[in-house]
């Protein structure tokens, strides 16, 4: 297959699915970045603290870690639209019963539980369904593109949203607001049609989901350590991988028995699609790292409120907006190892001007230069790394890939905020800021080495199954 491919004009129906399917992803960013402007009023509605707020946040993230890629494989069995429509009702039913919490321990139960359950299993259909449904480079690379934008919008401007709504009503309404949202994707679901049958007699590995889900909640569980106790971090971080290498030794035994595993270790030997989800993972870890830095620096060090900050990060915001919905006029005009290249470039470019901007200046205005910068750069790579790794496969592995792909941007959302954390807990200055915005540069240079080393020429997929054209990398 070559990888360029005929541009095709997205069909009526294309166009009509494409709407709930990046709604679907902006309410789940929008959910992992707003609660951190509501953990106050949280935990003094409900008599808590504001760790136990943070537990709540961390359960919501080790849910997520732990059933994502059970989720994408679930999708082969019960069907895509099926998985979706399940996971966008108990997601809203989540919601729901977060906004009418009345202590932690409901909170926990619907924000964390039931809206992390959700999360996993709407995510993984996103994905299948746009890989699917958009057959030809250009216009996934549009689908992508839409869906991307408005997953970084909802992680960007989360906190502007989730400000706005908790002082205008209360935070109470930023969980109906999402309910509402999920009303309206499953009214729009309506017309996705899944372009495979669901096979109810296909194997589930149940001893790979426990093994993947521990290992994943170990590596979770480490990272979210690291601003606490170093040694605890390493602890949890060796234990994690040793549960991952026996998930990995029971999928090999699986295979070389002729049965099914949870994943297929064909999965990561694929050279392209490896590096792009190392190229997904720092990408995502720039996106909260750099975001969770900014906010605790303007509300910290500057005494700016959540609304103020907000604004500031609007500049982010409309970057990665504009960037985004560019994808399809990028993936026509260059190919996509060039646009992830030049996505890292421009980032760590931002990053470097927030740094010299913040020492310089005490105008708040003086830091949009390098949050639109940072916006443009993720902008323009995120959608060219999430094409290349889902088009590296056919189709019956989408449920795979889309699970494992979502599970690498999960960690890396989880590891810049604790790469960030761990540097600003040693102390809330302007030092200590740079030194976390440097530190985040300089995993954004090894993102950039990953994507330089990514393959000129898509490789040749003989799957017959695999009927796309390939993205030009």
């Amino acid at each position: 297959m070559s990888g360029t491919g005929t541009p095709q004009q997205p069909s009526k129906a294309q166009r009509r699915v494409l709407a709930p399917l990046a709604l679907a992803q902006f309410i789940c960013s929008f959910a992992g970045s707003n609660m951190n402007v509501m953990i106050n009023d949280i935990s003094e509605d409900l008599d808590t603290t504001v760790q136990g707020v943070q537990i709540a946040i961390t359960i919501f993230l080790l849910v997520m870690a732990a059933l994502m890629i059970p989720g994408g494989k679930l999708t082969d069995r019960y069907g895509r639209k099926r998985c979706l429509l399940v996971g966008l009702v108990v997601y809203g039913i989540g919601a729901l019963l977060s906004a009418a919490a009345p202590g932690l321990g409901v909170l926990i139960l619907g924000n964390s539980i039931l809206q992390g359950v959700g999360t996993a299993l709407l995510i993984p259909p996103v994905y299948i369904l746009t890989t699917l449904l958009f057959t030809d480079m250009t216009s996934r690379a549009r689908a992508f593109g839409v869906i991307m934008a408005l997953g970084g919008i909802g992680a960007a401007a989360g906190p502007l949203i989730g400000g706005l709504i908790t002082s205008v009503l209360s935070w109470r309404a930023a969980f109906v607001f999402q309910a509402l949202v999920i009303a309206v994707i499953i009214v729009l679901s309506r017309h996705i049609e899944d372009p495979l049958p669901p096979d109810p007699t296909r194997p589930f590995d149940t001893t790979g989901a426990v093994l993947s889900a521990v290992g994943l909640i170990l590596v979770v569980m480490g990272i979210l350590a690291a601003d606490n106790n170093v040694w605890l971090m390493i602890g949890l971080l060796a234990l994690g991988a040793l549960v991952l290498l026996w998930f990995f030794r029971t999928i090999r035994a699986k295979e070389r028995a002729g049965e099914e595993p949870l994943l297929s270790t064909g999965l990561f030997r694929h050279r392209a699609s490896n590096l792009g989800l190392v190229t997904q993972n720092v990408q995502w870890l720039l996106l909260m790292g750099s975001s969770f830095t900014v906010a605790a620096y303007l509300q910290v060090v500057r005494g700016y409120d959540a609304i103020q900050t907000g604004v500031i990060f609007t500049a982010a915001t409309l970057g990665l907006l504009v960037s985004s919905l560019a994808a399809e006029r990028l993936a026509r005009r260059r190919p996509q190892r060039t646009l992830i290249m030049t996505g890292f470039v421009v980032t760590i470019a931002g990053i470097v001007v927030l740094v010299a901007m913040a020492g310089s200046s005490t105008n708040p205005w003086a830091l949009t230069p390098g949050l639109l910068l940072i916006g443009l750069g993720l902008g323009v790579m995120l959608t060219p790394s999430v094409n290349i790794v889902q088009s590296s496969f056919p189709e019956e592995q989408q449920g795979e890939i889309s699970g494992l792909s979502r599970s690498v941007s999960n960690l890396g959302s989880s590891l810049g905020t604790a790469v960030a954390g761990t540097i600003l807990v040693s102390g809330l200055t302007t030092g200590a800021y740079a030194a976390a915005m440097i530190t985040l540069a300089v995993i954004g240079l090894g993102g950039l080495a990953a994507a330089i080393l990514l393959p000129r020429r898509p490789a040749q997929n003989n799957s017959p199954s695999d009927t796309a054209p390939r993205p030009s990398t």
